[in-house]
């Protein structure tokens, strides 16, 4: 029998997602992942699966950014969405941001890839599966993170208002259907990938967007730059 303790996340966050940490989904996401170490490398390390709860507490968040899931090669995830840890290159989709930031808001674009500043100040980095096999991306799509996630993205959107939802690529748009469009913006483009950034991403706006409706709602602005 696998015990499941109270999982190290922020408190608030425990509180709305405690239900799911008592699911029987829930279990079976811990099971598979004892047994997948066993064999195989799993991406972040354990201590930082729910670091993007735990840097942006539930009571701080603003915007919203959707990932699909963590970077599969060495040395990369670090359990926020589209970010590296310090000294690691910024994988392509990341340099496509860096470049519409630059873009949209005249922000330099930075040396480095961790976007940890941006969690700090109210930036949920969420990836909707919150681990993967090392080198297999999607590898643990269907082990029950999503239902995870999903609860998350609920959680938000019921028991908060003036949030920003930036969603990036038909994956994220798919989650639009857990918002409340009435009391939350959302914002809707192609990934940020390099198959993909030239058909929408560049251009978009996203950040200056964001900015100015946290503003008009009486809400303290993103500082984006790194």
């Amino acid at each position: 029998m696998i015990e499941v303790k109270r999982p190290k996340i922020e408190d608030g966050w425990y509180e709305i997602l405690k239900n799911e940490f008592e699911s029987p989904y829930f279990r079976n996401i811990k099971i598979f992942l004892i047994n997948e170490k066993q064999h195989h490398t799993v991406y972040p390390p354990s201590p930082l699966i729910f670091n993007a709860f735990n840097l942006t507490p539930f009571d701080k968040v603003k915007v919203v950014i959707l990932g699909q899931d963590p970077y599969p090669n060495p040395g990369q995830a670090h359990g926020l969405a589209f970010s590296v840890p310090d000294g690691i290159p910024a994988p392509a989709s990341l340099k496509n941001i860096f470049t519409e930031l630059n873009s949209d808001l005249g922000i330099t674009i930075p040396k480095n890839g961790n976007l940890e500043k941006w969690a700090r100040q109210g930036v949920l980095l969420l990836n909707s599966s919150l681990t993967v096999r090392a080198g297999n991306p999607a590898s643990h799509a269907n082990i029950g993170w999503q239902t995870f996630t999903d609860a998350a993205i609920q959680g938000l959107s019921t028991k908060k208002e003036h949030l920003v939802f930036l969603l990036w690529g038909n994956y994220a748009i798919s989650k639009e259907r857990l918002i409340d469009s009435n009391k939350h913006l959302i914002l809707k483009t192609v990934h940020p990938s390099p198959l993909a950034a030239h058909r929408g991403f560049f251009g978009c706006h996203h950040f200056s967007l964001t900015n100015q409706y946290l503003t008009s709602n009486n809400i303290s602005p993103i500082d984006w730059s790194l």
